[in-house]
């Protein structure tokens, strides 16, 4: 092949790959239509559980079912309680009987027996004492010898020292428990009331009212089986709180910003809602990420938004899963 032919056949070749670029380029080039990113709808929902362990008894409710705010779900049977609560009230009445005491006094016929008390004493030092005045004259004329006048003051003073106790004792009894006394037996009756207050508070457990209208989508226990505190017996969705989850990876980000209004359509009701977007952030690198770097490009993570409606929000019910589209233009 002479020169010539080989520069004709290199120039149709060149104008050949040229059609096939053009061709690749209008075929598999940017969407005429409009720009989307697929997600998906999340509830908010919540588990049903007990606080004490249980036998289930009764479980009104089955899946699929709609419940109302304060409808009773399950009925659970724990026996212990009832004697746990005997235990509590009979401590009460035990602790209410020494604050009675306390605050009421000595009874009467204790104080009495204090004062009759009080009084023997204080005839015995008024007879020591005029003993003793007696003694101590004759001592004083020389008659008396001083032991006897040394015996006389010792009885007198032994006497004193009677009526000074007796007195005391009189009093205690008149005056009642001290103020200290008074107020440990008034604390322990408010204990008393706290353990009641906390065996009640466990026994209201066992049965367990839906605390927000929703859908029973689980349930988890059967009739009879036990269950340990804590752990869960039912889910329930609320259905009308619910909002839209997207991930997106960051080259598609543009023109996504919190507080951006977009719309979403829902292909399962063929309806489409006004959103504002209330959330962004990076779903972690273990998330789906895509590789550039053999392309001489940077690695692009994958960013989760969320976006919630701003209409019909009461009106709309969704559940959990459905598809949702997010249109960014």
């Amino acid at each position: 092949m002479n020169k010539k032919n080989m520069k004709a056949t290199l120039v149709c070749g060149g104008v050949l790959v040229g059609v096939i670029a053009l061709v690749v380029c209008v075929g598999f080039g940017l969407p005429t239509s409009e720009e989307i990113i697929q997600g998906e709808v999340e509830v908010t929902d919540y588990r049903l559980s007990s606080k004490v362990p249980a036998r289930v008894l009764e479980i009104r409710v089955e899946e699929g079912d709609r419940v109302k705010r304060g409808d009773t779900l399950v009925v659970l049977d724990a026996p212990d309680l009832d004697a746990k609560l005997q235990q509590a009230e009979a401590a009460y009445h035990a602790a209410l009987a020494q604050e009675q005491k306390a605050q009421n006094g000595t009874r009467q016929e204790q104080i009495q027996s204090a004062f009759e008390l009080w009084q023997k004493a204080k005839a015995g030092l008024d007879v020591a004492e005029k003993t003793y005045q007696r003694v101590s004259q004759l001592f004083e004329q020389g008659v008396m010898a001083e032991q006897k006048r040394d015996e006389a003051l010792a009885q007198r003073d032994a006497a004193l020292a009677s009526e000074s106790a007796a007195r005391a004792q009189y009093e205690m009894a008149h005056n009642g428990a001290r103020t200290e006394d008074k107020s440990a037996a008034s604390a322990q009756v408010q204990r008393a009331e706290g353990a009641i207050s906390e065996v009640r508070s466990y026994v209201g457990e066992t049965v367990l009212l839906a605390s927000a209208d929703g859908l029973v989508t689980e349930i988890f226990p059967e009739v009879g089986e036990f269950v340990g505190a804590g752990a869960p017996l039912m889910n329930v969705a609320c259905v009308y709180d619910f909002w839209f989850t997207f991930n997106v990876r960051e080259d598609l980000l543009e023109g996504l910003k919190v507080g951006d209004v977009k719309e979403v359509y829902i292909p399962a009701i063929h309806k489409t809602m006004i959103v504002g977007i209330t959330w962004m952030n990076n779903v972690g690198n273990f998330a789906a990420w895509k590789a550039t770097k053999a392309m001489d490009g940077l690695d692009l993570k994958t960013f989760e938004v969320r976006a919630r409606p701003m209409q019909d929000r009461d009106t709309v019910e969704l559940y959990a899963g459905m598809s949702a589209v997010l249109r960014k233009d």
